[in-house]
């Protein structure tokens, strides 16, 4: 996959026929007898791939290699749809502009029914994993809100960070009444925090957060267990990276958005190696953008156009991890120096 820069079956069996000096046919069937079910394998014993059980070494793998002095992980849930065929529900890790899928189910998208039991199934395999003294978010948008969301995150000692709509009401915890969310924010340049009891209806203890910065037609309304002194709202905006995640995975990355698979138990086999593919490209790409030398900007005259304060992590990156580290892999290859395995270097987080 990262020598064809494409997850295709054609692209990558005509990439790995040449490069093993194969039958075409025969590695494109070796490769589609991978995903398959067991029982849609030729032979006797052969078994199939059961793609829930790398969720947790997934994970795992990246913490074995983050950095030893950061002990706190974003993590983003959402959800991405191929066309009318298939949708995917996926949790993954946010890094550096990124995310790595550890964590996905993948559904027919004509089919009905809740989203509830697949996000309840994903959250379960991961209760207990990540030491205690950790500290490790989820972060969701709109429409995903829902109090056995809440719960589920909770029971996996992470803390929740979900988003949620102005229609809610919320209630200070030292006030008497609720009030709407609408009425007590109305008007940019407004940042909030506090604790209280959200919802007048299956209501909770949490905390509110809020932001609402100049230029935005909506706040930021998050809520979370966390403290109001221990969280930040702008925390919300590493949720954005799942969104880039995706672009990963299709169009800027994979070309996922090609595939004609329709079967929806062998696509979410197809996503483990699709998984591991970002895992290994982002660990190169994210190690060789955090040892980058900073910006020559900053060492211009003290003019408008380059204020001395600016910090590197906060100017935009002229190129993404995942090219990067796509890069990185490829010029190795062709310079026949050792495979590169990188780390995972995390940001801090934005204050």
């Amino acid at each position: 996959m990262v020598i064809s820069q494409s997850c295709g079956l054609t692209t990558v069996s005509s990439s790995l026929a040449l490069l093993l000096g194969a039958k075409e046919n025969s590695v494109r069937q070796r490769l589609r007898e991978w995903y398959y079910a067991k029982e849609n394998k030729r032979g006797t014993r052969r078994c199939e791939v059961e793609a829930s059980q790398s969720f947790v070494p997934l994970l795992r793998w990246i913490l074995s290699w983050w950095s030893a002095n950061e002990k706190r992980l974003a993590l983003a849930m959402d959800a991405t749809s191929l066309g009318h065929a298939l949708v995917v529900l996926a949790i993954s890790v946010v890094y550096r502009g990124c995310a790595i899928p550890v964590a996905w189910r993948v559904l027919p998208a004509i089919e009905k029914g809740s989203w509830k039991e697949p996000w309840l199934d994903l959250f379960s395999r991961f209760q207990e994993q990540i030491p205690e003294d950790w500290v490790v978010i989820v972060l969701a948008d709109r429409g995903l809100y829902a109090k056995w969301l809440w719960e589920a995150i909770r029971k996996c000692n992470w803390h929740p960070f979900l988003r949620i709509n102005r229609r809610f009401f919320f209630r200070p915890k030292d006030g008497r009444e609720f009030t709407a969310l609408h009425l007590a924010f109305q008007q940019p340049d407004h940042i909030w925090s506090g604790a209280g009891t959200c919802f007048k209806v299956h209501s909770i203890q949490a905390t509110l957060l809020v932001q609402w910065d100049e230029g935005f037609e909506e706040p930021w309304l998050i809520l979370t267990d966390l403290p109001p002194e221990h969280a930040l709202p702008c925390w919300y905006g590493l949720r954005a990276w799942i969104e880039c995640g995706f672009k990963h995975i299709k169009s800027a990355g994979w070309q996922w958005q090609y595939t004609r698979m329709l079967d929806s138990q062998r696509a979410t086999r197809f996503w483990l190696t699709i998984a591991v593919a970002t895992l290994w490209v982002l660990s190169v790409g994210g190690q060789a953008d955090a040892n980058l030398p900073a910006s020559s900007l900053d060492a211009l005259p003290k003019i408008r156009i380059a204020p001395s304060h600016r910090h590197r992590y906060s100017l935009p990156r002229l190129l993404s991890c995942f090219h990067r580290g796509l890069l990185i892999i490829l010029t190795t290859l062709i310079a026949q120096r050792p495979v590169p395995f990188g780390r995972f270097i995390p940001e801090p987080w934005p204050t």
